[in-house]
């Protein structure tokens, strides 16, 4: 007796074939995407007559892919011949940029996020100097493409930062003078406050950066720096915080602020899906509390970038312990200096964090 094939028309060449001759586009029933995947303009008509709207709304996190490894440096800098910019598309609407750690030691992260009326780049790295550190140069290229893609001429740019303060976050904001179609939130603190809507409530309070149906949330958390934003993009659920937490060493300027913002933080992650804190820079190396030394232009054995949410409320406890105190604390994923050199040791090594040799590198 003949058995009856179970193939799915999607699983023959034949039928693959057929589907294409009656949808030109290709048969929207057949599964080409996981499930629970909806928000994606893969597959657009090339020939439209209008741009391209996205739907930024959906259940749970818009997918994403961070599976890379970051470039990390030379032993040698003038050595080095990786980009000065990497730039990693997480997905169709979410990019992240970072600047070599050849180019400046601190090796930032800047993060380009679009939607239906703009885009948004947080941060701008460590170094004015566009032939040394070319964001705008890739910025635009990105925008450009992203256009083109979507049928969009023109979209405008707004350069927002963590912290108008730090200095590795707000020197290629320079670049960005004279761009057309370009906000840039201003850096002085008051003027900052007044942009956002928080001049009388700071640090309280919200505000937003609407990217056409795509809002940013801007969260006031200052204790690293006076002036210090957190954003939350509700899209890909990312909470970016810029030095505020991140894997390295955090240099509190006022452990009031610092711990107040972390509360801050944990409350709003009660009320809001975080997916992944992503932070400014990462220090860490892979294993549990060891990092670089500062200055350093070649880390192969760095930790990953992207931070559980979970990771707010450990900061937060430790936060609380070092308040009040001149001392640094190690803990696996970050350390915390309190009224301490950056370069401040220690001899003794944490409890319940194991202590791990790295591997010489060089």
């Amino acid at each position: 007796m003949a058995q009856s094939s179970t193939k799915k028309p999607s699983s023959t060449g034949a039928s693959q074939s057929a589907a294409a001759r009656t949808y030109p586009n290709g048969n929207p029933d057949l599964d080409y995407n996981p499930v629970g995947v909806r928000n994606t303009d893969s597959a657009v008509p090339l020939h439209r007559k209008k741009a391209v709207v996205h739907d930024y709304a959906c259940d749970g996190a818009a997918p994403g892919n961070l599976a890379f490894r970051w470039i990390f440096g030379s032993n040698v800098a003038a050595t080095n011949r990786d980009p000065r910019v990497q730039v990693v598309q997480y997905n169709e609407d979410s990019f992240i940029l970072r600047q070599n750690v050849c180019a400046h030691w601190e090796a930032p992260f800047t993060y380009l996020l679009f939607g239906n009326k703009g885009a948004l780049l947080i941060d701008s790295g460590a170094t004015a100097d566009a032939q040394h550190y070319p964001l705008r140069e890739t910025v635009d290229a990105i925008i450009t493409r992203w256009g083109q893609a979507r049928g969009r001429s023109k979209v405008p740019l707004t350069v927002a930062l963590t912290s108008g303060e730090d200095i590795a976050q707000n020197q290629g904001l320079v670049q960005f003078a004279g761009r057309p179609d370009t906000m840039i939130v201003p850096k002085p603190l008051e003027v900052m406050k007044r942009f956002y809507g928080l001049g009388s409530s700071w640090p309280g309070g919200t505000g937003k950066i609407d990217l056409g149906d795509r809002v940013i949330e801007v969260i006031p958390t200052p204790g690293t720096h006076k002036d210090g934003v957190s954003f939350y993009d509700p899209y890909c659920d990312f909470l970016f915080t810029g030095d505020l937490l991140f894997p390295g060493k955090i240099n509190i300027s006022n452990d009031g602020d610092f711990v107040a913002s972390l509360e801050r933080l944990k409350d709003f992650a009660t009320r809001q899906p975080v997916k992944w804190i992503m932070g400014g820079h990462i220090e860490m190396m892979f294993v549990p509390g060891k990092y670089y030394r500062r200055f350093v232009n070649y880390k192969p054995y760095e930790r990953v970038l992207e931070m559980e949410p979970a990771l707010i409320d450990e900061a937060l406890q430790y936060a609380r312990e070092v308040q009040g105190k001149d001392m640094m604390l190690i803990r696996p994923d970050f350390a915390l200096f309190n009224g301490v050199s950056p370069d401040q040791r220690t001899r003794v090594w944490p409890e319940g964090v194991p202590n791990i040799t790295p591997p010489f590198h060089f």
